[in-house]
């Protein structure tokens, strides 16, 4: 089997690593020990963070429509709970909504 002719032309760096880029879902083995590793995978963290943290009276809409997709909002739900988060959207929930939640349970 003979090389590609196109293959001198590639550089030899030519190789990105996922997980230098921060691409969601690709971590490090090591990193699975990590309490906060889902962090990685959160929707919030590849958008702009100011939605997430609305001025008083501010919308959440657009918060929550990104929490609704995100496949670790129990877990980020879990955190904010657990770490009595009182600003922002966590797990699609206000701290208004997350009050309520602590509350009932």
């Amino acid at each position: 089997m003979t090389a590609s002719p196109f293959q001198a032309s590639v550089p030899s760096d030519w190789f990105v690593d996922p997980i230098n880029l921060g691409v969601p879902s690709v971590r490090r083995v090591a990193e699975d020990d990590d309490p906060l590793a889902w962090q990685a995978d959160s929707l919030c963290a590849q958008t702009d963070p100011e939605a997430f943290f609305p001025e008083k009276g501010g919308s959440t809409r657009e918060a929550k429509r990104i929490c609704a997709q995100c496949e670790v909002r129990s877990q980020c739900l879990e955190y904010a709970l657990q770490n009595d988060e009182r600003f922002g959207i966590w797990g699609g929930l206000s701290e208004r909504e997350r009050r309520k939640v602590r509350k009932a349970g």
